[in-house]
This record gives C-alpha cells, sequence and structure tokens, in this order.
C-alpha cells in the first residue's frame, strides 16, 4: 500500500474548498467574516448547530460534537479511512499524490496493481455498453425489468451483460495493451483443461460490478441466463484485488446514506440492494451469499453503527445471522434482525409489498437476542418464518414444546442467552415471552435456565452489556448509550456523545478564546501550567499542542491523533462563532486558577496537610481577581450602560 508524502498531504489540505466539500452534504449560510452554519451532516436536527472555518478548513458540531478537518469530514461521511480520504481530496482537487520512496519490489507491485484496476475499470465499461446496446442483451433487459428493477438503478449500480462469445473480452483487451497475464489475474480469462488456450471468464451472464467503498472495480459477480448454465452465479476468482470476504456489495453508494441514517442493512444478494436501493432504502448493502467476516463488520462499523440484517429466512440465512453474531461481539455495535417471511427476500417483497410494505418490515426490526430467544422456541428453528412471537407476527406457542424433554432441550439452549444479559426489561420481558410459550411460570424459567447453565456469555455473540443489558461489552444496546456507568460514545454515531462537565466546558472555552485572540492566548497559556490548571486528559494535551501555534492551530497535526484533531477543531470553529475579547480571556484564565486552588483544598484537607488556612487565603486572593475581571469584560461588553 503507497504511502505519500507529508508535501503531498499538505498539498491536498491546502488545495481543498471547505465550502464546496461541505455544502455537497449540507447547506451553508455565512454566520461570520470566517465562520458558515448548517445543519449537521452526522445527526438530525432542525436548529443548525453545525459550522465550519472556511479559512482554517475546520468544522464542529455544537449538537453531536462532531468535529475534525476536511479529511476526517470525508473519512465520516465516506466511510473510508484515512489514504482513502486522502486519495478522494485529491482526485476531487486534482492534486498529484507523490509515494514516498518505495522498494523497487513494491513499487512494481503496485504498478502492477493499477493496471490491473484500469483493466477491470475498462471492461466494466464494456459490459456496461453492452447491456444498454447490444440486441443479445435484450433478454437481459427483459429479465431486470421483470424484477421491478429500473433503468435509474441499474445504470447507477453500472449493471452490464457478458456476451457469448468466447473471447470479445480477451481480443478488446489485447488491443487496449493488456497482455493475456493480466487478464488471467484480474480473473477476467481463464485457460482451457485440455488446450490451455485463454478464453473470457464470463460469457452469456449479466455482470455485477463488485467496487470498494472508493469506487474501484475490483471483481465481478454474474449471473447466468440459461437454464442450464452453471453455476448460476460466478464471481471473479479469488487473487491480488478481489477477495470475496472483503467485499460488501453496494457499498460505494450505501455509505455517506448510512452514515447519515447511523444505520446499515444487511442483505444477500445483488438484486436485493438493487431493489431496496431502488424504492429509496440507499443504505443497503450485500454479502454476495457469503457468511460474514471479521472484515465485513469492520466495513459495516466504519458506515454506521447500527446493523440491521434483512437475510432470507431460510437455515442458511438463519446460520448467516449467527455468524454475524459471532465476529461482531465485542464491537461498539447495535445487531438486529429484520422479520422476512419464508421464502421470500428483499427484492421478492419489495415487487410484492412496494416501497411502503418493506419500510413497514424495517421498523420491526427487533434486536439479535430477541431473535435468539425467537428461535430457540420456534420448532424447527424457523424464528423469522412467520411462526409465533414478535418476529414472525403469529400467535404464542409452538409445536413439539409438550414433552417435558422438549422444554429441557429448549431451556438448555435459552440459557446461554440468558446468561449473557442482565437485570433490565429486555431480560424481563424475554423471560416472560418464553414462559408463556413453554406454559411455565416466570420464576421457573429464571431458576431453570440458571441452573441450565447461567452465566455463560451468549455463544453467537448475544447482549452481554449496553443499557438493556447491564454490563459491558455487549452490543444490543444503541452504540454510545452508558453501560455501567460509564460514558461510552461511538465512532460510528455522533448523536450520542456524551455532554462535558462543568470544567471541561471551562477549559474548552478558555482554549477557543486562545485561538481567537492568538496575542493574548499565547501569554494566558504561558503563565498556566497543563497539568495544574486542566482537569481532563484531551486538554491538557491540547493546552501543550497549542503553545506556539495558536495562529495555525490546524497544521502539524498526525492523522494518527484522531482526539487531539477533533479538539483543535472544534477550538477552532468556537474561536470563530462570535467576536471574542482580552478581558473575556482574563475571566476563564482566572477561573481555570481558582478551580486549581480548589482542587489542591480538597486534596490538602482529605490527606490532613497543614496548609489549608494557606490555601484558602490564596483563594479569596484569586476569587476577588476573578470578580474584578468580571466587571471589566462586562464593561468592555457594554452591559450595564446606559
Amino acid at each position: 500500500m503507497a504511502r505519500y508524502t507529508q508535501d503531498s498531504k499538505q498539498r491536498v489540505r491546502d488545495a481543498v474548498d471547505m465550502v464546496d466539500l461541505v455544502s455537497s452534504r449540507t447547506e451553508l449560510r455565512r454566520a461570520g467574516a470566517n465562520r458558515m452554519t448548517g445543519l449537521c451532516p452526522f445527526h438530525d436536527e432542525r436548529t443548525p448547530s453545525f459550522g465550519i472555518d472556511p479559512i482554517e478548513k475546520l468544522y464542529h458540531c455544537f449538537g453531536c460534537q462532531a468535529s475534525g478537518d476536511a479529511f476526517t469530514f470525508v473519512m465520516e461521511t465516506e466511510g473510508v479511512d484515512f489514504k482513502g480520504a486522502l486519495e478522494l481530496l485529491a482526485d476531487r482537487y486534482g492534486v498529484e499524490l507523490e509515494p514516498e520512496a518505495e522498494d523497487p519490489r513494491e513499487a512494481e507491485r503496485r504498478a502492477r496493481r493499477e493496471r490491473l484496476v484500469a483493466l477491470l475499470e475498462r471492461t466494466a465499461a464494456f459490459y456496461e455498453r453492452y447491456l444498454w446496446e447490444s440486441e443479445e442483451a435484450a433478454k437481459a433487459r427483459e429479465y431486470l425489468a421483470g424484477r421491478g428493477l429500473s433503468d435509474e438503478v441499474l445504470r447507477e449500480f453500472r449493471i452490464g451483460y457478458a456476451p457469448s462469445a468466447w473471447d470479445r473480452v480477451l481480443l478488446a483487451s489485447r488491443r487496449g495493451g493488456f497482455d493475456e497475464r493480466e487478464l488471467l489475474e484480474a480473473g477476467l480469462a481463464q485457460r482451457s483443461r485440455g488446450t490451455g488456450r485463454a478464453y473470457d471468464r464470463f460469457r452469456e451472464r449479466i455482470m455485477f460490478p463488485l467496487d470498494d467503498a472508493r469506487g474501484r472495480v475490483l471483481g465481478f459477480g454474474a449471473r447466468g441466463m440459461r437454464d442450464n448454465q452453471g453455476p448460476k452465479y460466478l464471481n471473479s476468482p479469488e487473487g491480488e484485488l478481489y477477495h470475496k470476504g472483503r467485499q460488501l456489495y453496494g457499498v460505494r453508494l450505501a455509505r455517506a446514506h448510512a452514515s447519515r441514517a447511523g444505520s446499515v442493512v444487511v442483505c444477500e444478494g445483488y438484486t436485493d440492494v438493487l431493489a431496496l436501493h431502488g424504492v429509496g432504502l440507499r443504505n443497503a448493502v450485500g454479502l454476495m451469499g457469503t457468511a460474514m467476516t471479521p472484515e465485513q463488520v469492520a466495513e459495516l462499523g466504519r458506515m454506521a453503527g447500527r446493523i440491521e440484517l434483512a437475510l432470507d429466512a431460510d437455515s442458511a440465512g438463519q446460520q448467516a445471522m449467527l455468524r454475524a453474531a459471532e465476529v461482531a461481539r465485542g464491537r461498539n455495535l447495535e445487531l438486529r434482525v429484520i422479520p422476512l417471511p419464508a421464502g421470500a427476500d428483499p427484492a421478492e417483497l419489495v415487487a410484492q409489498e412496494g416501497a411502503s410494505g418493506i419500510r413497514a418490515r424495517m421498523t420491526r426490526s427487533v434486536p439479535f437476542v430477541r431473535f435468539r430467544v425467537e428461535q430457540a422456541l420456534e420448532a424447527g428453528g424457523g424464528a423469522l418464518a412467520g411462526g409465533g412471537g414478535p418476529a414472525g407476527g403469529g400467535g404464542p406457542g409452538s409445536a413439539g414444546l409438550g414433552s417435558a424433554e422438549e422444554r429441557d432441550r429448549v431451556l438448555t439452549e435459552l440459557a446461554p442467552i440468558f446468561g449473557g444479559l442482565g437485570p433490565s426489561a429486555m431480560r424481563d420481558e424475554l423471560l416472560r415471552m418464553a414462559a408463556d410459550r413453554l406454559d411455565l411460570s416466570p420464576a421457573l424459567v429464571e431458576s431453570l435456565v440458571r441452573s441450565a447453565g447461567a452465566g455463560a456469555a451468549v455463544g453467537s455473540g448475544g447482549a452481554a452489556g449496553g443499557p438493556r443489558g447491564g454490563g459491558g461489552g455487549g452490543f444490543e444496546g444503541r452504540p454510545g448509550e452508558a453501560t455501567g456507568g460509564a460514558d461510552v460514545i461511538s465512532v460510528s454515531d455522533h448523536r450520542t456523545a456524551a455532554p462535558l462537565g462543568r470544567g471541561e466546558q471551562t477549559e474548552r472555552m478558555f482554549l477557543a478564546l486562545c485561538v481567537a485572540l492568538p496575542t493574548e492566548g499565547e501569554e494566558a497559556l504561558r503563565r498556566l501550567e497543563p497539568d495544574v490548571h486542566f482537569t481532563s486528559e484531551l486538554t491538557r494535551r491540547g493546552a501543550a499542542y497549542l503553545r506556539g501555534r495558536l495562529r495555525n492551530p490546524g497544521e502539524g497535526i498526525g492523522e494518527e491523533d484522531e482526539d487531539l484533531a477533533r479538539l483543535v477543531a472544534e477550538l477552532s470553529v468556537r474561536a470563530a462563532n462570535e467576536p471574542a475579547q482580552g478581558a473575556t480571556l482574563a475571566v476563564a484564565a482566572l477561573q481555570l486558577e481558582l478551580a486549581a486552588v480548589d482542587r489542591e483544598i480538597v486534596v490538602a484537607r482529605s490527606s490532613g496537610r497543614g496548609d489549608v488556612a494557606e490555601l484558602a487565603s490564596r483563594r479569596a486572593r484569586v476569587k476577588v481577581e476573578v470578580d474584578k475581571a468580571v466587571d471589566r469584560a462586562m464593561a468592555a461588553a457594554g452591559v450595564g450602560e446606559e
């Protein structure tokens, strides 16, 4: 993976038009010389609390605390890492990135990969053109229209068609300067077992380009058009570029919508994703029939904090859900299941029920732990197959639960699920539901599941924590809610940011005033000691970092120090929020001094030190200075004047 020079990064930073960049996500209006405001693109709001500093190229939301620079803005809205954001911005603003000096073998490998990506992109364009322009593809166009897929969606996803001839791509690519070895490495050609001759891998198939979050085509999925054409679905082979377990179909188009919605819908097939996007559910991606992998879960977590599983209601689909929960365990994610009737997939439901019907099903999603309980209670494991309980929508009771042996078997399955749930309303509700289905008392069910293995963690990633589980480390609670008394802030969902304490609010206000008044701010920072006057580890680091950098606070922060970068962005936007005065800065500095003395008095009293009286006298002197400074600030602001 190429690393780029610091000069390249700086040239991209300089080239970014922050107003242009942010305006693509929210409408901005001017609110001062160096500030523009708008509705926050990271959470729903009616009154603008989001602002940018177009000069420093920083943003901050006073509602959800989202903040950062142009790179973090792209990372959050597009769901990419820093390198991806750098490359996207370079493409957008026409900056050529210079890779750092590479090992010759690594440089050769990177150049080879770039050629393969170019070959795949060229081929995707050919397939797309062939679908719409060739007579041979008429049957494919009819099939896609019959699935209810509009031309607009098909073109947006760049759906194509591979001709039946055995060498069309082979010959066209050779004419374009690509050799046979590259076609084989890109997965576009394969060799005959008999003659060893190369021929097109994809023929007479509908083609689904498989691109990454940056929109680079890395491979293809292909659906056969003949009944005797096996296999029905054929993917690119695993290779240097394409790895099935790392792919999510539709991620390029879904990532921004998922970030805005705070959730991502996961289904199985290509047409499921196309159908959902076609009715406005733009945060949908597909697994392409694979069991969910850790790489896919990591990508989903970057997109949103809540994962909604809309997988087929057959045994394979349910096993995929269990696998999803297993690999998601321990991550700050909320996993939910969308109920689907047996034998139906999302694309079929869209065709049958329309947009309103499928949206209604989305609103009936249930926490994964509820799905697990339903699955254990339903005969044959058909928790989502239209049986009893909230997932299926049927009445209580299940076939096959009449004998004591069968009830004991179900209780054994329920034990690890309830063992992972701490005291909560969710646990109580599920216990009562299980008791009703098993025709037992809730107290007896509680006792039996405890004796059958209470305390065991949910084997397939159930709710071991979160606010509903009462513990830490689970993923049934919404990300960012308090668990076990601690404030947890999810990177994926700014709306759950914990409120700041009064002390840290004062510290941040002081630092913002220093940025707004760099000359006076440098002197004020020099007089204070970060370890003494700041209670937050982050504001301590911020105070130390800002010394000597108040005129250009955004420069020099490495992309790895995300927390500090966000703080500096917030301070810069605060600084531009309204006019600042030296008298106000003096008040803030003295307030920090007064708070520091108060903390020292507490320590002295608790440890029995003999200098409490001296500290109290010092506090009185500082308090007098604070009062005088407040009077000067009020006079400077014209408060109290006739």
